[in-house]
């Protein structure tokens, strides 16, 4: 499959009402071993992600949240079932198609805030629009540290930082190149109690500011009442709440 990126990527502008996001029926299947039956991830899993909401996945461990998260940027693709993206294709899509579409309208926020260890907090927040070739960078990036309230601490290094400082560093990043939808995963998992409550009021804060779309994961119930809706993985299965 082959395309420009004037063919893959439509503008913002022809987005309508539409959902966002789309899953119909995906199952994701691994084999420990050659000869192993294929062990469930997913099962036949469907939903929609509105633009400009904020869901929740929720479930215990193991239950499939960061599996499905996975499918749903496209990181992986599903064994069944399809995903669509504004309209699009997603989950059939290639690779480099694929790593497109996610430039374009994704970011994302880790747990473990994923910084380039050899960079300041400004070099990191500024190399997505040095890659995507946008003018005025360093301007951009400074702007979202200040934000996130580090302009004091931008010429300092990850490990120069305090975990929920990192994480601050690494919601500037996500939210520097103007997402149409932002995926969490854990994003307050390595943080104490008082810091993740910090680092959710500032992600929620800009995200609203943004009117971006949140998909978040968290184990966390008081964390997903916070968003517009919930869906809930047992087993790789959603279930009623």
């Amino acid at each position: 499959m082959s395309s420009t990126a004037s063919d893959t990527v439509p503008n913002a502008t022809e987005i309508t009402s539409s959902p966002l996001l789309v899953a119909e029926n995906i199952s994701r299947f691994i084999r420990l071993s050659p000869d192993a039956e294929p062990l469930c991830l997913l099962e036949q899993v469907s939903l929609e992600v509105a633009k400009g909401e904020t869901l929740a996945l929720v479930g215990a461990s193991g239950a499939g949240k960061s599996t499905l998260l996975g499918l749903l940027a496209g990181l992986d693709t599903p064994d069944a079932g399809e995903i669509r993206l504004a309209g699009q294709a997603f989950s059939q899509a290639n690779e480099d198609t694929r790593a497109q579409l996610r430039a374009h309208y994704m970011s994302f926020v880790f747990q473990s805030f994923q910084l380039l260890p050899e960079l300041t907090a400004l070099e990191n927040v500024q190399l997505p629009l040095e890659v995507s070739g946008q003018a005025g960078a360093q301007e951009v990036a400074q702007h979202w540290l200040a934000q996130v309230g580090l302009q004091a601490r931008m010429h300092h290094r990850p490990h120069q930082l305090s975990g929920g400082e990192q994480q601050r560093v690494a919601i500037a990043r996500a939210f520097v190149t103007h997402p149409q939808i932002l995926f969490a995963d854990e994003p307050t998992g390595s943080l104490d109690a008082a810091t993740g409550r910090q680092i959710i009021d500032l992600l929620f804060q800009l995200n609203q500011e943004a009117h971006t779309t949140l998909v978040l994961v968290t184990h966390d119930s008081k964390l997903a009442q916070e968003c517009q809706r919930r869906i809930k993985l047992e087993a790789g299965r959603i279930v009623p709440e």
